[in-house]
């Protein structure tokens, strides 16, 4: 009996040990993935329906800071431009510096530099735009069109003013990685159809990892935490068995 105990105090030790270790690595990972989030992310409130369907209003999205010449295209980025009104807005970037950008061709699809791209996020895919465009965007600018092309006010709004609608990369704060909320949420995903074009899509920021951290941290904080509770309710139901059976034999 006695050499019984002596195992299963050690036994509980190592657990106790390997349950405070958890809930310390726990911590870790959770309040660090916080701190990654807050120092990379910024929170953003949609405020309109010009990105439906791919995010409606009152989505609140997750947009990593990024200096604008990292953006590429098929990012929705977060910019404000004097001449938009100085509001913070968001949209698709569909064309960068030195492209074409038309619409639409014969089968009713977006150009980039006479390449048609195919466009899924959007809701109506009969055609691009209700509209018919065409415009060259100079170097350092955007092009930028809401995924709700029937309503959305973007760069076709401002085709008639100097740069033809188009924004500096300097305007742009942030580009969207995730919504999250209303829950479940997602991740926003870059368009495949820009990805032949010269530059390629954005690879996604660290809101993957960072998510990642802050789930695993939050297990392994619960799973130390209940591992106390748990082994004294297991150790306690071990003796009344091992009681039960010497009081049988006698």
């Amino acid at each position: 009996m006695s050499g019984t105990g002596v195992i299963a105090g050690g036994h509980g030790r190592v657990g106790s040990v390997l349950s405070g270790l958890a809930v310390i690595v726990g911590c870790v990972l959770f309040l660090g993935g916080f701190g990654w989030g807050a120092v990379a992310y910024q929170p953003y409130t949609v405020p309109s329906e010009s990105m439906s369907p791919s995010i409606l209003p009152g989505d609140r999205v997750l947009a990593e800071r990024i200096d604008g010449s990292k953006v590429r295209r098929g990012d929705v980025v977060v910019f404000a431009d004097k001449t938009w009104g100085e509001a913070t807005m968001l949209k698709r970037v569909v064309a960068v510096g030195g492209d074409t950008v038309a619409c639409c061709d014969a089968q009713g699809r977006l150009t980039v530099n006479g390449e048609p791209v195919e466009e899924p996020y959007l809701r109506n895919q009969d055609k691009a735009s209700p509209t018919d465009f065409s415009a060259e965007i100079p170097e350092g600018k955007l092009f930028l069109l809401g995924d709700e092309r029937m309503g959305s006010l973007d760069s076709r709004e401002h085709l008639q003013e100097a740069g033809h609608g188009a924004v500096s990369r300097d305007d742009v704060s942030a580009r969207v990685d995730a919504v999250v909320w209303p829950l479940p949420g997602g991740f926003v995903e870059r368009p495949q159809g820009f990805v032949a074009l010269p530059g390629g899509v954005s690879q996604p920021g660290p809101v993957k990892l960072i998510f990642a951290a802050i789930v695993s941290g939050a297990l392994l904080i619960l799973g130390g935490a209940a591992y106390g509770p748990l082994a004294r309710r297991f150790g306690r139901r071990k003796a009344s068995t091992a009681r039960d059976r010497v009081t049988t034999h006698a």
